[in-house]
């Protein structure tokens, strides 16, 4: 186990709305990783080891592991870290992987960011590493490059990490970010963009200028929405090398991502 593992514990939990809540883990060891992939989470139960993996919101330059999770009621291990508190144990397994990085290398320069709920979660990865660089001076990121985030959710509460984007949106020239809920009537103080995100798709990049010869485009969460807004994409005039995603469950599987 040692030698796949290392040990942690939860050092912070935060319940964000009915079945969402984001850990903060700290490790025994080092685990490089690049923003916008992720890590596997390990509990042990009566001998059995439990493994999932979930996306990184924290940016390289964080001290601990931060990750937006969502209870799936019928999974094996969404239920068991709910349950968990502060001290709490858990494994992490040595390597992040996942290439649902920034494209830094195809000469776009917008990134259009796609995501529902906790699909956020890479996203905020690249944002606070990319808000690092922008704060100190001493990286060239984000250089000529823009963000425009679009995330979508059911209600107003699921949004983990709204304050904290807006926040850095109203401060940073690079950033653009768009919530959206799509059952208005169930958060009747809500006040902002409504509609599902795949609708909405179309009218942001309009108003955003985002064309397909300049802007990599990004889906992450429900595979419904990357499934539909992949083709409204392709239909708009992305290109297949210029759309990646990232679904968080497959329909009909208990687990929360690939």
């Amino acid at each position: 186990m040692a030698e796949k593992h290392l040990a942690a514990q939860i050092v912070d939990r935060r319940d964000v709305a009915t079945d969402l809540f984001v850990l903060k883990v700290e490790l025994a060891g080092e685990l490089p990783f690049v923003a916008g992939q992720y890590a596997t989470l390990g509990v042990e139960l009566d001998g059995k080891r439990i493994e999932r993996p979930y996306s990184l919101c924290s940016s390289p330059y964080d001290q601990t592991l931060e990750f937006f999770v969502e209870r799936v009621q019928n999974g094996e291990l969404t239920p068991l870290l709910y349950a968990m508190d502060k001290g709490a144990p858990l494994l992490v397994r040595r390597f992040a992987k996942g290439r649902f990085t920034l494209d830094l290398r195809s000469g776009r320069k917008n990134h259009f960011l796609l995501g529902t709920v906790t699909g956020i979660a890479p996203y905020v990865s690249y944002i606070r590493t990319i808000y690092h660089d922008w704060k100190t001076g001493d990286a060239p990121m984000p250089g000529e490059h823009h963000l425009f985030c679009v995330q979508g959710a059911s209600r107003a509460a699921e949004f983990g990490y709204r304050d904290e984007l807006e926040r850095i949106a109203s401060e940073v020239p690079w950033l653009k970010y768009a919530p959206t809920v799509s059952r208005p009537w169930e958060s009747p103080e809500w006040q902002g963009e409504t509609g599902r995100v795949d609708d909405l798709i179309r009218g942001y990049a309009r108003m955003w200028k985002l064309k397909p010869e300049d802007t990599t485009a990004y889906l992450c969460g429900h595979p419904g929405m990357v499934e539909s807004g992949r083709g409204i994409l392709f239909r708009a005039g992305w290109k297949k090398d210029a759309v990646q995603d990232e679904v968080y469950f497959v329909p009909g599987r208990d687990v929360q991502q690939l």
